[in-house]
């Protein structure tokens, strides 16, 4: 037999309207009448339906996030605090491994089952955005920003972090550097790389003509294009990674070349995921708050959808902006005597 809320409006000698205040955790039921709800639901096994409430609230309770790159091991470690985060503030997430921003996936976040949507791997030409703010679907970018400034952000200072990385490599005396850096059609990708590049130009120095990749954030770019760094004449004797995946990829890559690290070749890497301290790595890299970022978009987001003055069409994007900061492992030394 199904449990009803009126049954446990019986139980607990109030209304059926009360019992589904009391559930929600409404201000205007007392906490003695709310304690007495909770037990009659208690004893009698009653879990509250979603559609129902649904359909009183005009919520779901639901959160989108868009991943297109699942596989790299950076974003899982920023989908558990974000599950953790939208759960604590009574959300379900719900999880949308698409290809690409594709107009399938559109259809998918706008067909009324989600109050919002987290965008961890938005490319600067995406339309999604554009469409979900024309639909008027709340949203926020993880790790990500949009090429136009548009849209609340969680985001790590990649400019910065970028400068961080280039000035190590200076001080350590390297002159000939090369880059493998993330996608060219990302904000991440673009700001590590000028904040690199700007930096060492403040050092009377640049990334070697020729030494110079862009790829994915993943192993398989980094242990590729290692190879095509390296081929530049001179050799670079330090490479600045886009990512720890790329950079793993990379000191993979120096492995099986026969290079030491960081005897032959300096390897820096950016986001300090899990990994990168392993003792099979020690990768010295860019670290950032991954748990702080991804918690800071779940309230953005939660924001947005639950407090009328900020869906308020005058106020402008707001941003939550972590703090890098160097951590020196293993993987960097001086230039090969």
């Amino acid at each position: 037999m199904t449990i009803t809320s009126r049954d446990v409006a019986r139980l607990a000698g109030v209304s059926q309207p009360t019992v589904s205040r009391a559930l929600r955790g409404d201000a205007r039921v007392s906490a003695a009448t709310r304690e007495r709800v909770t037990r009659a639901a208690d004893a009698l096994g009653y879990v509250p339906s979603e559609a129902g409430r649904s359909l009183v609230t005009r919520r779901t309770r639901r959160i989108g996030t868009v991943v297109t790159d699942l596989a790299n091991p950076f974003y899982p470690h920023l989908v558990g605090p974000l599950h953790d985060e939208l759960e604590r503030h009574g959300y379900r997430m719900m999880m949308f491994a698409e290809r690409s921003d594709s107009k399938v996936a559109t259809e998918r976040l706008l067909d009324g089952s989600l109050d919002g949507v987290v965008l961890m791997t938005s490319k600067i030409d995406s339309m999604l955005p554009a469409e979900l703010t024309r639909r008027g679907l709340p949203y926020v970018f993880l790790n990500r920003e949009s090429g136009d400034g548009r849209g609340d952000a969680a985001v790590v200072d990649n400019h910065l972090g970028g400068r961080l990385a280039a000035d190590l490599v200076a001080g350590l005396g390297h002159r000939h550097i090369g880059g493998i850096f993330g996608p060219q059609d990302t904000t991440t990708g673009r700001e590590r790389e000028l904040g690199f590049r700007l930096a060492l130009a403040e050092h009377g120095l640049a990334v070697q003509a020729g030494a110079v990749r862009h790829g994915p954030f993943d192993f398989a770019a980094g242990h590729a294009l290692l190879a095509e760094v390296l081929a530049a004449t001179p050799r670079p004797t330090a490479v600045f990674c886009g990512s720890d995946a790329i950079a793993i990829g990379a000191l993979n890559a120096a492995l099986g070349a026969g290079l030491r690290v960081p005897e032959d070749l300096t390897v820096i890497g950016f986001d300090d995921i899990p990994m990168a301290s392993w003792e099979a790595f020690r990768l010295t890299t860019v670290s950032h708050d991954l748990v702080e970022m991804a918690a800071g978009a779940a309230r953005l987001l939660i924001g947005r959808i639950e407090t009328e003055e900020a869906r308020d069409e005058g106020e402008g994007p707001r941003r939550v902006v972590s703090v890098p900061r160097l951590v020196e492992r293993g993987t960097h030394a001086g230039p090969p005597r």
